[in-house]
């Protein structure tokens, strides 16, 4: 079994033996309500084939989770006497519940050595806001009784945390108080089982949960969302918000740009695509997150009818470039560190907050220097930024491939710290990652 903690920087997350478990994510918001057993199985095995080593999905879901059954006819609460679904009146009746189906997922989950990031509901049934199915059925009272049984009913399973929100920001009063009743129900109901599960916050688009509950005791790391519009602040610049808040506490991005979205949500636009995946979370990566979450357009939502705004189905949309490319990130997050990385900007002369932005690390105790190079341009290394001194006569320099997870040697650095790739064309879909050894 995997249970997340903090590790003892308070900028990562490690899994209960120790080791770092840095998170590579997909987002499954609707896994729970629309696929049944069998589909479920394939959709996990297939991501953790590809690398991942979290799934985020929603236990009240976004596309009517109230009122459309799931695969087995079943909905997730019963109706009260107000007429509206009760979040105090689970499904449980019975062989192939609503909650039951959710066990089985997770359960299956933890087979697989996957951590799942729960949200016990989207954001539209607390701030149904301007969009959704909603209906609003949470106050502060249902929220915590909620909050409690569902941790309960899910102590069994170590492979979880918590993710508040769903894709909602709180608006009013009442939208904080539901949220900290329901994390006030989590923490009892996992404390009654001898848990302290992790918990976050999943924010609307362009936001972080450091905006709204950073000091919150149960918040124990921060979710960003950068979202698929632009122009937007990208996500490097939110976390590096993050990054600078006390008190110190970890940070992700809980939804990049999905693969194959259309971008500000008009099809008009065009589609994000892998480059666009690729170059977000290997920023990332580099400027102090402890997680990224990747998503496809059409896996979030388990889609099957194709058209112009969901552009394939599913179970195709599993396979597709970006998502291939998740197990060559896996591999180098294996084989560096992360919690031994230090973000900073400066160690690029003249970098620039634009599309040939480099986000870098360094490693100090290992004498290595991270780029995120999205464009394949040359730069030069600003050596006074580090914390040790540099002989330039003992510099060496690998490229790795974030399309391939090659690593070669198509890079060259001067004694000065220039960085040219020779041979190699740059531009669109020519990002690269420099591994500099000092």
């Amino acid at each position: 079994m995997t249970e997340l903690i903090q590790n003892g920087t308070g900028r990562h997350l490690a899994s209960i033996n120790g080791s770092t478990s840095y998170l590579i994510g997909d987002t499954a918001w609707e896994l729970f309500s629309a696929l049944d057993r069998d589909e479920a199985e394939h959709y996990l095995r297939t991501r953790s084939a590809q690398g991942f080593n979290m799934i985020q999905a929603v236990i009240l879901a976004e596309l009517d989770g109230l009122k459309a059954p799931n695969a087995y006819g079943r909905l997730p609460l019963k109706v009260g006497e107000n007429g509206l679904p009760d979040p105090l009146q689970p499904d449980i009746d019975g062989e192939y519940s609503y909650f039951d189906h959710v066990e089985f997922i997770i359960d299956y989950a933890d087979k697989l050595g996957l951590i799942m990031g729960i949200l016990p509901t989207w954001g539209d049934k607390w701030n149904k806001a301007s969009w959704g199915k909603g209906p609003e059925i949470f106050t502060p009272e249902n929220a915590r009784g909620y909050g409690q049984w569902l941790a309960e009913r899910l102590a069994p399973y170590s492979n979880i945390f918590w993710i508040l929100g769903g894709d909602r920001s709180p608006e009013k009063p009442e939208h904080y108080a539901i949220t900290d009743a329901m994390a006030e129900g989590i923490r009892k109901g996992d404390a009654a089982a001898g848990r302290r599960r992790l918990m976050t916050f999943h924010p609307s688009g362009v936001r972080s949960s450091s905006e709204f509950f950073h000091d919150r005791e149960w918040l124990d790391f921060n979710m960003l969302q950068s979202g698929h519009g632009r122009p937007a602040p990208a996500a490097y610049e939110l976390l590096s918000r993050d990054y600078n808040r006390t008190p110190v506490k970890p940070t992700m991005d809980g939804e990049q740009v999905y693969e194959d979205h259309p971008i500000n949500f008009d099809a008009g636009n065009g589609y994000y695509d892998a480059a666009d995946v690729r170059v977000t979370m290997w920023r990332n990566l580099f400027s102090g997150s402890c997680g990224n979450t990747y998503g496809h357009h059409s896996v979030w939502c388990m889609n099957r009818e194709p058209g112009g705004y969901f552009t394939m189905k599913w179970d195709e949309a599993l396979h597709r470039p970006a998502a291939q490319q998740i197990i060559h990130l896996r591999n180098f997050v294996d084989a560096h560190n992360p919690a031994d990385m230090v973000p900073d900007e400066k160690l690029v002369t003249d970098n620039r907050h634009n599309a040939n932005y480099i986000a870098a690390a360094v490693d100090a105790g290992n004498r290595r220097l991270y780029f995120a190079v999205p464009n394949g341009c040359p730069f030069r290394i600003d050596f006074s930024a580090l914390p040790f001194a540099v002989d330039g006569s003992n510099l060496s320099a690998k490229l790795y491939e974030p399309k391939t997870g090659e690593t070669n040697n198509l890079v060259a650095i001067s004694p000065g710290g220039h960085v040219t790739f020779p041979g190699r064309a740059a531009g669109r879909g020519e990002d690269a990652v420099v591994i500099v050894s000092c």
